[in-house]
């Protein structure tokens, strides 16, 4: 089951369905934002999606996930390819770049949800990509 929840989330998360993402999330969730800060909630996480959208359209492919026998803890490696559409606070200025990014997430679940998502990524890789 974990292995699917991941999936259905990411698949989400291609659809631009931050509902469907939050459906895969539970009630106690929390995300861990690569060199950011801890957001608790769904709430929170809506925020940060309604955010990203607004700067960033993204697509993510060559998803391989990954999930423990137990199924309480899980992982995917994937390839972000996006478009920087609106300049994000003290990041370089967007003007519609294109990038491609190596990344990862790591997961926590409960009860077939969702308890936490750590994401990492090259945050010099991708600023460079894009200045």
């Amino acid at each position: 089951m974990s292995k699917e929840t991941i999936q259905r989330y990411y698949d989400a998360f291609n659809a631009g369905d931050i509902a469907g993402m939050a459906d895969c999330l539970s009630d106690k969730f929390v995300h861990d934002v690569n060199e950011g800060d801890r957001r608790s909630g769904k709430e929170a996480f809506a925020d940060f999606c309604a955010h990203m959208a607004e700067c960033y359209r993204e697509t993510l492919t060559d998803m391989v996930v990954f999930a423990s026998e137990d199924g309480t803890r899980g992982a995917a490696e994937f390839v972000v390819n996006g478009i920087y559409l609106k300049t994000d606070g003290d990041l370089p200025e967007a003007k519609g770049q294109d990038y491609r990014l190596p990344a990862g997430g790591f997961f926590t679940l409960e009860d077939g949800k969702i308890t936490r998502v750590t994401t990492y990524y090259n945050l010099s890789d991708w600023i460079q990509q894009v200045s």
